[in-house]
């Protein structure tokens, strides 16, 4: 497939790679410009180009900012992607640790469905709360015993399948965790975030989360 990757941080950085390795076709963007990922295309194979080209003939399109970076991301940047593809958000709200308060979240909107409305795209939440190292490291092939599993949330079925049979590509299992309204149960400070269970222990963590965002998590 055709990925388009926007963010070149920790999570951007792996997906990069193990998909390279896999033998997609990616593309990689940054806040800073591409010639500031030369060692990562040297290293993966990657292409890298500018936010605004990232998306282009993309199957699957990822964005892994930083949620206040989201409205700064170039206007049109999803212009020129494959008919019918999806768009990975792979963002948390962290305000007191890096992007300060932002209004609608802290009434109650759903971290994702904030990134939809901002770059005017149906989203699937995945990602989210995964270690990096784990996307190099923990991938196992269909059938292990004990396979880390990844909650994926949203409202396009066909976009969601799309992402989950990527996910399983990479190495691990997925758990359906309802639509992007429901997106609040794998966000910060849930059961489910940083949780390497399997699909039980993703379903049960998904089961046990409470709206109430925790006080760490609150600007």
């Amino acid at each position: 497939m055709k990925i388009g990757i926007i963010g070149a941080g920790n999570i951007g950085g792996n997906l990069a790679r193990r998909l390279t390795a896999l033998g997609h076709e990616v593309s990689v963007a940054n806040s800073r410009g591409p010639q500031t990922l030369t060692a990562l295309a040297e290293e993966t194979g990657a292409k890298p180009v500018t936010a605004s080209e990232a998306a282009k003939g993309a199957q699957v399109v990822v964005v892994t900012v930083p949620l206040k970076a989201v409205p700064d991301l170039p206007a049109g940047f999803l212009d020129g992607a494959a008919e019918g593809f999806a768009v990975i958000d792979t963002g948390n709200y962290y305000p007191q640790q890096r992007d300060g308060r932002i209004d609608a979240i802290e009434d109650g909107l759903p971290e994702s469905r904030w990134t939809e409305q901002q770059i005017g795209h149906p989203v699937i939440k995945a990602f989210n709360g995964t270690y990096a190292q784990d996307i190099l490291d923990r991938g196992r092939p269909q059938g292990t015993p004990d396979r880390q599993a990844l909650p994926v949330a949203g409202d396009d079925p066909a976009a969601k399948q799309a992402v989950r049979d990527l996910i399983d590509e990479l190495g691990f299992d997925t758990v359906d965790s309802g639509g992007l309204d429901e997106s609040w149960r794998q966000q910060p400070g849930t059961p489910v975030y940083g949780n390497r269970g399997d699909v039980d222990a993703i379903v049960k963590a998904l089961s046990e989360a409470s709206p109430e965002r925790t006080a760490e998590f609150r600007a």
